[in-house]
């Protein structure tokens, strides 16, 4: 492994880096965006059984806010549910674009290596190449580890960056959709819940 990251140069070591820091992102991202740690499936029909049974004063709502980003969003619709139908639903509005920020942490990241990687693979083959010409110049074409040594530096750095950035868009991708998925849960159960509050529908788990 070192001896391919030599043979690229010092091109291959923010390659490297960007390698490194992708991956912890994806790691990061795939063990925080999971649905059980965003939007427990259970947690609007919790909710509401304790706004029927008179249980959901200011402490509940406190811990609800502390349990996680869909608790967060309903707890600021609650928050604000004394004051009508619309403040609530624009107290939601607020708190999904905060809980959006917070699932797409780090996503700007990860698409940034994903665009630059080819661009540092590339950069690195023009100064491979630079160098093959620049032997060709001062010594011919007879030196041919001169050259050789050029041109693996030219196809080095152009794979890493490739084997970097094709990766990083594909879960740039994967994780973008499983944000507008989850955005998409955490919006339903907070509309579900304004309206059953001011419309004094039922909720139960299985709807």
């Amino acid at each position: 492994m070192f001896e391919i990251i030599k043979a690229g140069g010092i091109l291959m070591w923010p390659i490297l880096i960007c390698s490194v820091i992708a991956m912890a992102i994806i790691l990061e991202r795939f063990w925080s965006l999971q649905a059980n740690r965003v939007a427990p499936s259970n947690t609007l029909a919790k909710v509401w059984g304790m706004l029927r049974n008179n249980q959901m004063d200011g402490k509940a709502v406190k811990e609800l806010k502390q349990e996680h980003l869909l608790g967060q969003v309903l707890a600021a619709g609650l928050a604000n549910s004394r004051h009508g139908r619309d403040v609530m639903k624009d107290s939601i509005e607020e708190a999904c674009s905060h809980a959006n920020h917070e699932l797409g942490r780090y996503l700007n990241a990860l698409g940034t290596i994903a665009a630059i990687t080819p661009l540092l693979g590339l950069l690195g083959t023009v100064l491979g190449m630079i160098d093959v010409f620049t032997v060709i110049v001062s010594q011919g074409t007879g030196d041919a580890g001169a050259l050789a040594g050029g041109i693996s530096k030219a196809l080095v750095t152009t794979a890493a960056g490739l084997g970097v950035a094709i990766p990083a868009v594909i879960f740039h991708r994967a994780l973008q959709r499983r944000v507008e998925s989850l955005m998409v849960s955490i919006e339903q159960q907070s509309i579900r819940l304004v309206d059953a509050l001011f419309s004094e529908k039922t909720i139960n788990a299985d709807s």
